[in-house]
């Protein structure tokens, strides 16, 4: 019978920080607009986004290496994640001018996305 050695792996330093910055960037966005909620996407091999809406109705992204991570530190940041962006999160968000004139531009007679 053939010997077996269990190996114990060290721990991903680097994806452990990457993890504690990601957190720490969600938690300041959510102290600055009255608390946060989420919702991760995956990204495919370019990793994962996190969409973050505050309780003001701002609302920002960061962009995860991995998925698994982007998991992690919307875990250790505590807040709300949703599994979709539907009707009821997307309503949350507040947008103005600048975003329906980029949105919309050329159509309700905005800048051009040029």
């Amino acid at each position: 019978m053939a010997d077996t050695q269990q190996v114990e792996t060290k721990p991903d330093r680097r994806a452990e920080r990457r993890v504690a910055r990601l957190a720490g960037r969600i938690d300041a966005f959510s102290k600055a607009h009255g608390g946060a909620e989420g919702q991760v996407a995956y990204l495919g091999e370019r990793g994962a986004r996190i969409v973050l809406v505050g309780a003001d109705g701002a609302w920002g992204d960061l962009v995860a290496r991995t998925y698994d991570g982007a998991l992690k530190a919307v875990e250790k940041s505590g807040i709300t994640v949703h599994e979709d962006f539907d009707g009821e999160f997307a309503a949350k968000v507040t947008t103005g001018r600048y975003e329906w004139s980029r949105m919309a531009g050329i159509q309700v007679g905005g800048p051009s996305n040029t």
